[in-house]
């Protein structure tokens, strides 16, 4: 008897693979264990880089806010001691926000905290 194979589905899993492997350069696109292991490396670098972005983008936020306080005549690490004694709770990502588009509202901020 001859031996079964459901070749259906093999084929669909590879498939589903090699189509989410579009665009990439050369072989990784369309030979199956390279773009296999393209893929699976893929989504280890997107695992990775999910929790970079937060370390990336709360580093930026400081910097902004260091940037707009020291033109108050203030550091970084000063303005926020004073706005933590003040107990004012504000997170980073809207004081930077402030900083860039909103200096009027930033300058009042580090006027309370002074």
């Amino acid at each position: 008897m001859p031996r079964s194979v459901n070749h259906v589905a093999s084929r669909a899993r590879r498939k589903k693979i090699l189509k989410l492997t579009r665009g990439y350069f050369g072989a990784r696109k369309n030979v199956w264990t390279v773009a296999k292991n393209t893929w699976e490396k893929g989504l280890t670098y997107a695992y990775r880089d999910r929790k970079a972005k937060k370390r990336n983008f709360r580093a930026l936020w400081i910097q902004r806010i260091n940037a707009a306080a020291r033109l108050e005549g203030m550091s970084y690490s000063k303005l926020m001691g004073a706005l933590h004694k003040a107990g004012i709770e504000i997170n980073r990502k809207v004081l930077a926000d402030l900083a860039m588009n909103n200096p009027e509202a930033f300058q009042a901020i580090v006027k309370k905290v002074k």
